[in-house]
């Protein structure tokens, strides 16, 4: 069809001319007048909703909220699956019950992730515009610890870790039996403290415009310090190491990140700080450094006041008391809907308490807010239940079966199934793709691509750094999967990591650091976190390494390390377009020129 062009001038002309006016008087029913001779008031028709419209309405917008979550949880499911009948030649056992759990994972995330977003997301917008210009800035500082202990109780990863500690072996790991059990709830409540500690560091860092350079030598440096000590002179203690690295990773998840952001850039948008598009990063980096410090402070208090003997008593008795107590399956559901609870509607009321009292807002929408939160705290019941029969399950099953591959265990008859050196090839090459398709499949590592994306105006395309992210987590998986092969301590990998980390750290800008040490918090989500947990848990059981522990730490080391390299190649690709075009390039990135 032939499009003819009209002058908007005529369009004008035509429109406000040729058109007839209807009131609306004439199109309404006139009102009858009743016998008093009074209008009597309208009565409003029920609306009536039949269940083909509830579907109607809720179907698309259910859909796409499973079909996220379905986009992560399918494709390792088909992976792990896949490897374990072809590669291993291993069916999977119990896969009605590990195929329901996984479709619990995906409807709780599912549910999960709408709550936060519907019923406590607003608390933390909330407090972050009225915090700062309502109260003194020690009372906001005094809240945002508080926030950052109350969010970690509510991570979906945190009830991973708990439930890792049931299978350690008390005679081989004594210290690391006893923080995940005897002390977990003080372990759970010194990771909080070290979030807590980080949100502060984060807000003052947005009210002040510091640099993150500074407090991430301050912070990395003394945890360097302490593992390298516990390594080398605390032999009975050095099986901890893996756990404590492991917690940095755990507490940047779907709530903590959130949350204690929107605080931390509700009060920096009061204060008009910030010299960089890329500033608003880096606060997730603190609280994955400070929860590694309070987990190794409390493994020396324990070693310092609690000898070996005495742990392994005290399991022993606990193991006595427990015999002949079964534990029904309908116990350990209403156990993870009682976590549930426990772990959400605390924060809510910390957060409901600061508005009303010491904020003196008004609950807006709060109908809507009650919708969520009832949707956050079932979304996590029905995920802590797909985590227990379902990820972890699958995981742990995954992981026990791959050493096969190069040497021989109890559950694959015929192992090994190739010999020696391609065995373990094919489980390297195992690690590497699971952490690669993890991390491509994260939600959060695509809108953290589109915002560095936009904030560079294209300098920083969304796919460099998803792939670098990506191949970072697999590097490190890989890694982490190669110590539980050859049986090497951890720290031997850590401390020449992160010192490099360091030199690299120096010689990056402030807005690649900001994003390359945030980019190792969006690596350990919800499904990443118990999957791989799970499964470096059962390769160690298999291979009898001591623990399992420390592959989420290698996971989260290498994707900085690879986004920070990225950078560097950007950068220098910038000041070399920059230079060809006549401009001076020196002093902070003008993204908004290239």
């Amino acid at each position: 069809m032939e499009q003819q062009e009209i002058r908007f001038g005529e369009f004008v002309r035509v429109m406000t001319v040729q058109h007839n006016e209807v009131s609306f008087n004439d199109l309404a029913p006139k009102p009858k007048v009743g016998p008093d001779g009074q209008i009597p008031p309208a009565k409003q028709e029920k609306l009536q909703v039949t269940a083909k419209d509830i579907y109607r309405i809720l179907g698309p917008y259910t859909s796409i909220r499973f079909v996220e979550q379905a986009k992560a949880v399918i494709p390792l499911a088909i992976y792990l699956v896949a490897f374990q009948i072809i590669v291993l030649r291993q069916g999977v056992v119990d896969s009605a019950i590990i195929a329901g759990g996984l479709v619990a994972v995906m409807l709780g995330l599912m549910l999960f992730m709408e709550g936060l977003k519907l019923g406590l997301m607003p608390f933390g917008e909330a407090m972050g515009n009225s915090l700062p210009v309502k109260s003194p800035l020690p009372v906001v500082l005094f809240i945002t610890f508080l926030l950052g202990v109350g969010v970690t109780f509510a991570e979906p990863a945190i009830g991973a870790l708990k439930e890792a500690g049931k299978i350690v072996a008390v005679d081989r790991a004594p210290y690391l039996y006893a923080i995940l059990n005897d002390y977990s709830g003080y372990l759970v409540l010194l990771v909080g403290g070290g979030v807590g500690v980080a949100a502060i560091l984060g807000t003052l860092r947005f009210v002040y415009d510091w640099s993150l350079k500074p407090l991430i030598y301050a912070s990395l440096i003394p945890v360097l310090a302490i593992t390298a000590y516990i390594g080398l002179f605390e032999p009975q203690l050095a099986t901890i190491i893996g756990l404590a690295w492991d917690c940095g990773a755990v507490t940047t998840g779907p709530v903590t990140v959130p949350l204690v952001l929107s605080l931390g850039i509700g009060v920096a948008a009061s204060v008009g700080r910030g010299s960089s598009s890329l500033s608003g990063f880096g606060i997730v980096t603190l609280a994955s450094l400070f929860p590694i410090l309070g987990a190794l402070i409390l493994g020396l208090f324990i070693s310092h006041t609690t000898s070996v003997e005495e742990i392994i008593a005290m399991a022993n008795q606990a193991s006595a008391g427990a015999t002949g107590a079964v534990v029904s399956e309908w116990d350990k559901i209403l156990e993870a809907i009682i976590g549930a609870a426990r772990a959400i509607i605390p924060l809510v009321l910390f957060l409901l308490v600061v508005l009303k009292i010491v904020l003196r807002e008004k609950i807006r929408n709060a109908g809507i807010i009650t919708y969520g939160i009832i949707l956050a705290v079932t979304g996590m019941a029905v995920f802590n239940v797909g985590l227990m029969y379902g990820l972890a399950k699958l995981g742990d099953q995954s992981g026990s079966l791959v050493p096969a591959a190069f040497t021989q265990i109890e559950a694959v008859a015929e192992s090994p199934l190739y010999w020696t050196g391609a065995g373990i090839l094919i489980s390297l090459a195992f690690a590497f793709f699971l952490g690669f398709g993890a991390t491509m499949a994260e939600p959060a590592l695509n809108a953290l691509g589109m915002t560095v994306q936009n904030l560079t105006n294209g300098a920083f395309r969304k796919s460099m750094l998803m792939y670098s992210v990506s191949f970072g987590v697999g590097l490190g998986i890989t890694v982490g999967v190669s110590k539980l092969v050859f049986d090497y301590p951890l720290f031997y990998v850590l401390i020449p990591g992160y010192l490099i980390l360091l030199v690299v750290t120096h010689f990056s800008t402030e807005e690649f650091v900001n994003v390359g040490w945030d980019s190792a918090g969006v690596t350990t989500g919800p499904v990443t976190v118990p999957l791989v947990l799970s499964m470096g848990l059962g390769f160690g059981n298999a291979t009898k390494v001591i623990e399992g522990f420390g592959i989420l730490s290698m996971a989260s080391l290498f994707p900085i390390l690879s986004v920070l390299i990225m950078g560097l190649y950007v950068k220098h690709t910038a000041k070399k377009r920059a230079k060809e075009g006549g401009q001076n390039h020196d002093g902070p990135t003008d993204w908004a020129k290239l």
